[in-house]
């Protein structure tokens, strides 16, 4: 990144966190953020002074571009909170602290209704479970749907058998490659924010050190104890990273997590949700199949809706009735729909 691309970085910066600053109710958080766009405004001085060294003309004045506006309009409609990775990712620091707080009792207090019992929220969601459950309820609902519509059209067992393969692997690797690309984008996100801020800790380690101490002030910390632990930390390069990483820019440096291992994941979760109505066609054809096919979905719809309700705290039979009927409206609708292409076009094939 050049020093210019730099200088306009940092204002960009400085105008966003005059945003949140505006629409921020918190009176400790609206100084922070005060004093982290006069900080961001004292960096862009110091690229200024870069491109004046290397003989080049710093720029007049400061336009946001189109993104940064787009923004802005969103955090003054739906707040800072909601938008905290996305400010994160145009380097606007200290969104941690929309995530937690640090008081002296190693609780973390909310501050808004959707952090509320986030940290629990996190335990239970924590892993691998979470998109598994997804993933394969995602398979069972798109797959039983193709099946009940191709057997709606009275296509024969093989068609339908067909056809559900194809379904199982269409949709599989959608999601295998929607997740890959997902977390790619993501953790290349990450590497470069995480990179800038190495750049950054290496020039202006006084600054960085400032900045964190403000984050700390703004949980609580006294200025002395804030720049004391600000300037222990920027002391370590490498603990330094990391901090600066998490508590500036709310990221995980260890959440950097492997696009084929997701993908993989991903993959093989909707695939065994799709299985599951597709098996009876592996060993029968007719209505018999179509009846074991719908009733090992329902059961694994029923499964799936009370794993969800460890997501959801709702109590397991209610969950798993909601998908269940979810699911059976899903159903019905497709293969009223295949019903009635089939008798449009003359009838099923083979």
């Amino acid at each position: 990144m050049s020093a210019r691309e730099s200088w306009a970085h940092e204002m960009e910066s400085a105008f966003l966190y005059g945003v949140i600053a505006e629409v921020e109710p918190s009176v400790e958080r609206r100084a922070l953020f005060g004093k982290l766009g006069g900080e961001a405004r004292g960096q862009a001085e110091l690229w200024a002074a870069e491109i004046r060294k290397a003989g080049g003309t710093p720029p007049e004045a400061f336009s946001p571009s189109a993104r940064a506006r787009v923004v802005a309009a969103l955090v003054r409609r739906l707040g800072p909170a909601r938008l905290r990775g996305v400010l994160s990712a145009m380097k606007v620091r200290g969104m941690s602290i929309y995530r937690s707080s640090s008081p002296p009792t190693g609780h973390d207090m909310p501050h808004s209704v959707e952090e509320i019992g986030l940290r629990h929220r996190d335990g239970i969601a924590g892993g691998n479970l979470r998109p598994a459950v997804f993933g394969a309820s995602d398979g069972l609902v798109s797959n039983v749907c193709l099946i009940l519509g191709v057997s709606g059209a009275q296509s024969s067992g093989h068609t339908v058998l067909v056809s559900g393969v194809a379904g199982l692997l269409a949709g599989a690797f959608s999601m295998a490659a929607g997740e890959y690309v997902s977390v790619r984008s993501q953790r290349e996100m990450f590497e470069h924010q995480i990179g800038a801020e190495r750049d950054e800790l290496r020039q202006y380690p006084a600054e960085e050190a400032a900045e964190l101490s403000l984050i700390y002030q703004a949980r609580g910390l006294s200025a002395q104890d804030a720049d004391r632990m600000a300037t222990r930390i920027v002391a370590n390069p490498e603990i330094a990273l990391d901090t600066l990483a998490r508590e500036e820019l709310g990221l995980d440096p260890g959440a950097l997590g492997s696009p084929i291992g997701a993908a993989t994941f991903s993959f093989a979760a909707f695939a065994i949700g799709a299985a599951i109505p597709l098996a009876p066609f592996v060993v029968a054809g007719g209505h018999g199949a179509l009846r074991a096919s719908v009733i090992l979905t329902a059961v694994a719809l029923f499964g799936v809706g009370c794993a969800i309700s460890l997501f959801t705290g709702r109590g397991a039979l209610r969950g798993g009735g909601r998908m269940l009927a979810i699911g059976a409206a899903a159903g019905a609708v497709t293969y009223a729909i295949g019903r009635l292409l089939g008798g449009v076009v003359g009838g099923g094939v083979g």
